[in-house]
């Protein structure tokens, strides 16, 4: 049933020819790779047979005639042209299949943005994405198994269920903002991790923080909310300050174990290739802090009409930008379209700050007579516009392509600052709660048994943001209400799990030692999962 199998990693490739006592199963011998070498690598699995169907991310079979992915949290099943069923022992790692290599499986391990995280470096805070430094652990040997029937789990504590988690920044937040959020949510059902900034250093008088609104914030906890830091202040202070504050601050409240990175904070964690503290210093203060998750400072791309799943990279391309934006104006959905190229299509440092020196440039020309930015401003917009034209007269070729930020449905995952492992997720950007929270896009995420991480700012006051939460500074959008007690329904029916970031971390680390085995009959058995389960032909 195996013709070969390759094992690669980025400084050598072997080839395997396996001749397998074991009927039903087929263990890959991981000796061959010397894991202190390497960060990734990939095993090459060539099958006698074409694969004819693949389990995809939302528990169905589907053809293989596109690429199909799964990652950590996806079965990891497919079946071959005589209906061969062939399923992975242990969750760890990336399914792929192109579909012009029918009898090829990759089993890739920490590819080139599977596991993405932002590194700000320079005097100019230049953004640089990098890959996660993993370790190659496994529970067991990684191994293919020739079952009867196979065995999927559910992500979801409601099985079988999609997941709605909210982590909001808290840059807008006000004490009397805060009450009403928080009665918002208890009167839906929803829970939040909540962003707060620990202590009052802010240009705005009336920013919430712990500091001055600990009575709040302690409120949230008790109604079932889960708090998180977002940085220890709204604004920057001195560097030697802010390195004083972030080494010796105390924690406020027990088990507070989020971090989510506001602005261009020194002691940020996306910024910790440029501070003064080593890995090791700062991986020592996150432990005796208590805080092991940490935000990656990426979105996968922006929720609109039918952009709402993290686990299906289809949701992330150019084209369905476009059909969520379908009802908009020409000029807004050009607009938007251009920065959805430059920011989620290319993602490209260089070309995100020309985007960003023509915006500043044009107001200075238009608003200030500041001519003599004329030719920069020029030489931006034709370089950005060979870009995007290029997009345009091969549209047909890339509007279906994944967002390189979003092709491996990055969402948890761990990643080794110094010696220990933490938590590390990417989420979502969540502006315009109408579109992206609607019942059609409640019902998408259902039917997929779908995921999403928001990066939310429910406070936010700017006029230009469509669909916020909050219609006037007193009043809750109504549409938007309708939304969440849509929502929140879903939620109390068990359609969906809404669990806080914690929550979800601990629940998923279960998949990380799940191990499947096979008797002699080729009947499956899990040997210490207690995750929900069901049995499939």
């Amino acid at each position: 049933m195996i013709k070969s199998i390759f094992i690669s990693s980025s400084s050598e490739k072997q080839v395997y020819i396996f001749d397998n006592n074991q009927k039903h199963k087929l263990t890959i011998d991981m000796s061959k790779i010397q894991f202190s070498d390497c960060n990734s690598f990939d095993i090459e699995i060539v099958f006698e047979l074409p694969i004819s169907e693949f389990r995809n991310h939302d528990y169905t079979w589907v053809n293989c005639k596109q690429e199909r992915i799964a990652n950590d949290f996806c079965p990891k099943i497919l079946k071959l042209q005589n209906g061969q069923l062939v399923q992975s022992n242990i969750a760890s790692g990336i399914w792929e299949i192109n579909k012009n290599k029918p009898h090829v499986l990759l089993w890739r391990f920490n590819p080139e943005y599977s596991a993405p995280l932002t590194n700000y470096t320079g005097s100019a805070n230049m953004k640089k994405i990098v890959a996660a430094d993993r370790k190659q652990f496994f529970s067991e040997n990684p191994a293919l198994l020739f079952p009867l029937s196979a065995i999927e789990f559910s992500r979801s504590k409601y099985p079988f269920t999609a997941i709605t988690c909210f982590t909001d920044h808290c840059d807008f937040d006000t004490a009397d903002n805060l009450e009403k959020q928080r009665g918002f949510f208890k009167e839906n059902g929803i829970k939040v991790t909540k962003g707060f900034f620990l202590n009052h250093f802010s240009k705005r008088a009336d920013n919430a923080s712990f500091e001055n609104d600990k009575e709040e914030l302690l409120k949230w906890e008790e109604d079932g909310h889960e708090l998180c830091y977002h940085s220890l202040s709204q604004s920057i202070k001195s560097e030697t300050e802010s390195f004083e504050n972030f080494e010796k601050f105390t924690p406020p409240l027990k088990d507070l174990k989020v971090w989510i990175d506001h602005g261009f904070q020194p002691y940020n964690f996306s910024l910790l290739k440029k501070n003064k503290l080593t890995n090791e210093r700062f991986e020592e203060i996150l432990n005796n802090k208590n805080i092991n998750v940490l935000w990656n400072y990426i979105d996968s791309g922006t929720s609109s009409k039918g952009v709402i799943n993290q686990l299906n990279n289809q949701h992330f391309t150019l084209s369905s930008f476009l059909r969520g934006n379908k009802d908009l104006g020409l000029v807004k959905k050009i607009q938007l379209m251009i920065k959805n190229i430059i920011f989620h299509y290319y993602n490209d440092e260089n070309m995100i700050l020309r985007y960003q020196n023509t915006a500043g440039n044009f107001k200075k020309i238009v608003f200030q007579k500041k001519f003599k930015v004329i030719f920069p401003f020029l030489k931006n917009t034709f370089d950005l516009g060979t870009s995007i034209f290029s997009i345009v007269f091969s549209w047909n070729r890339v509007k279906n392509k994944p967002y390189k930020l979003a092709k491996y449905s990055p969402i948890v995952f761990k990643h080794i600052i110094n010696e220990k492992e933490v938590y590390i997720f990417q989420t979502l950007e969540m502006l315009d709660f109408q579109k992206s929270l609607s019942s059609s896009n409640i019902e998408t995420l259902i039917n997929e048994k779908g995921v999403f991480i928001a990066h939310t700012y429910f406070s936010v006051p700017m006029h230009y943001h469509v669909g916020k939460l909050f219609s006037t500074p007193e009043k809750i959008n109504e549409k938007v209400f309708e939304n969440f007690k849509l929502l929140g329904t879903k939620i109390q029916n068990k359609e969906i799990w809404n669990p806080t970031l914690s929550e979800l971390v601990e629940y998923w680390k279960i998949f990380e030692t799940l191990v499947l085995n096979i008797d002699k009959n080729g009947n499956l058995f899990t040997e210490n999962s207690i995750l929900h389960y069901r049995k499939l032909n």
